[in-house]
């Protein structure tokens, strides 16, 4: 076990000196093989795969545009990421970069809200795993989430490089079943196999056009699509961990728009062409849906093992970010210094432990309340992932600024139009909030991140309280 010098020797009074991906003890166990499926693994979970069919059958194929729009937001937000990272890559990069551009308070924020967005999301996971693993076998729910929690822990345990290969293999199922999905359905609308009734690309317009619900209710639909994409911001947690993380997380970062064409407007294209937008409804999965009209045998149990799949790798994710998070604000006296620990292997178990601890809340509300536990844990994620974005594009703004000024070095890798497309990404993100006010789900996630706003706050000065005792 090592804990690094720094913690003892930090100065709590001042601003800690920005880490580096050298500084933070971790070993370079990621390949580029693997970065790049953990950022094609990251665009593509559960949203997709099972809560879209809810969002199609309020917008029908005007959700199409909300994963555009919402989509290249997401690669503003990707592409100011990475030329922050390409200045300085870092594990804890969100919350470093907050810390450095924006102060101590909104580096403790940021990596505390960004800790709590993937415990909870790992809690989500493992709470639609017991329900997937349900189908085949009468096994109680929460005893599944408490075996897949567990099964993930020791794997996040072992070793970096154990975690990318779990995360490959994880991504490369969810990878197969889309494109599989869109050969046979581009097979159905060209050759004409298997059972679907009258499928034609006029299906994204001749029922009731591409607005058959209206604007209002399309509109309302870019709340469930930008969380469909959380967990791409991923990669940037694995700075620290990657091989020459500059050139690797350029090359994720830069086939962002054809995994979001390919996986999401794709997908989406070929389901609501091969099958009419009023097929679909929310509780059931679209690509279920698509498989049986096609006449695929089997083809609820094949979905269910891909969304079993999708549910395992976000959980295992959320293990692998919640730890190098608790190192990061550790390492800036943020957090107590015996979660910063490494062992061995170069991995934060501590942190690992005391998240993995916590996710096991998940699998007691399981044991409590089944029905409503997806519910009430993802709540938490909801505003969280947004605060997240919005500060990594203020992030890029000011250091935009400090490069014109002459204070930084400029980086090679540039976010394109900026600041046009900076403030066009903020803006959607201040939209998304103010749409989560016209439901009740969406005021209950917002309810839940001003508690947490609060418990930051007072967190925060009592991290400061105790460091001023420290010194």
């Amino acid at each position: 076990m090592t804990i690094p010098d720094q913690q003892n020797q930090t100065k709590r009074s001042a601003r800690p000196a920005p880490a580096t991906s050298e500084s933070e003890g971790y070993a370079r166990g990621l390949t580029p093989r693997t970065i790049q499926m953990i950022a094609i693994g990251g665009a593509i979970g559960t949203g997709l795969f099972y809560g879209s069919a809810g969002a199609i059958e309020q917008a029908g194929p005007a959700l199409i545009l909300s994963y555009l729009v919402a989509g290249v937001a997401v690669f503003v937000v990707m592409r100011a990421l990475g030329e922050l990272l390409t200045y300085r890559p870092v594990s804890g990069s969100f919350a470093e970069y907050a810390n450095e551009f924006l102060g101590r308070f909104a580096g403790f924020a940021t990596g505390w809200t960004y800790w709590a967005v993937w415990v909870s999301t790992c809690m989500a996971e493992i709470t639609v795993a017991g329900k997937y693993v349900e189908y085949w076998f009468d096994i109680e729910p929460w005893i599944t989430a408490l075996v897949v929690l567990t099964a993930l822990f020791g794997a996040n345990m072992i070793s970096v490089r154990l975690f990318g290969e779990a995360e490959f293999w994880f991504s490369a199922v969810k990878i197969t079943a889309i494109l599989g999905m869109i050969l046979i359905g581009i097979g159905v609308l060209t050759i004409g196999f298997g059972h679907a009734a009258q499928p034609s690309v006029t299906n994204l317009w001749d029922d009731g056009g591409v607005f058959p619900q209206g604007f209002g209710p399309s509109l309302m639909t870019l709340q469930i699509v930008l969380f469909a994409y959380v967990g791409v911001e991923l990669v940037g947690v694995t700075a620290g961990e990657a091989r020459d993380p500059k050139k690797t997380l350029r090359k994720a970062i830069n086939t962002l728009p054809i995994r979001i064409g390919l996986f999401y407007i794709g997908s989406l294209l070929v389901i609501m062409s091969v099958a009419s937008w009023r097929t679909f409804h929310a509780g059931r999965s679209p690509f279920v849906e698509v498989f049986e009209q096609i006449g695929i045998p089997a083809a609820a149990g094949i979905v269910n093992f891909v969304l079993l799949t999708a549910a395992l790798s976000s959980c295992n994710s959320g293990i692998y970010s919640t730890g190098r998070m608790l190192r990061s604000l550790s390492l800036r006296g943020e957090a107590p210094a015996a979660v910063g620990a490494l062992n061995s292997r170069s991995v934060p178990f501590a942190g690992i432990c005391l998240s993995a601890g916590v996710m096991v809340l998940g699998v007691i509300v399981n044991a409590i309340s089944p029905d409503r536990a997806f519910a009430y844990i993802t709540s938490v994620s909801t505003v969280g992932i947004i605060f997240v974005w919005g500060i990594i594009l203020v992030c890029h703004m000011i250091y935009r600024a400090r490069v014109r000024a002459g204070a930084l070095p400029a980086s090679d890798y540039r976010l394109p139009a900026a600041p046009v497309t900076t403030w066009f990404a903020l803006g959607l993100l201040v939209l998304v909030v103010v749409l989560l006010l016209f439901t009740g789900s969406g005021r209950t996630a917002v309810a839940v991140g001003a508690v947490w706003a609060v418990a930051v706050g007072a967190g925060y000065l009592a991290c400061r309280v105790r460091n001023a005792k420290s010194e």
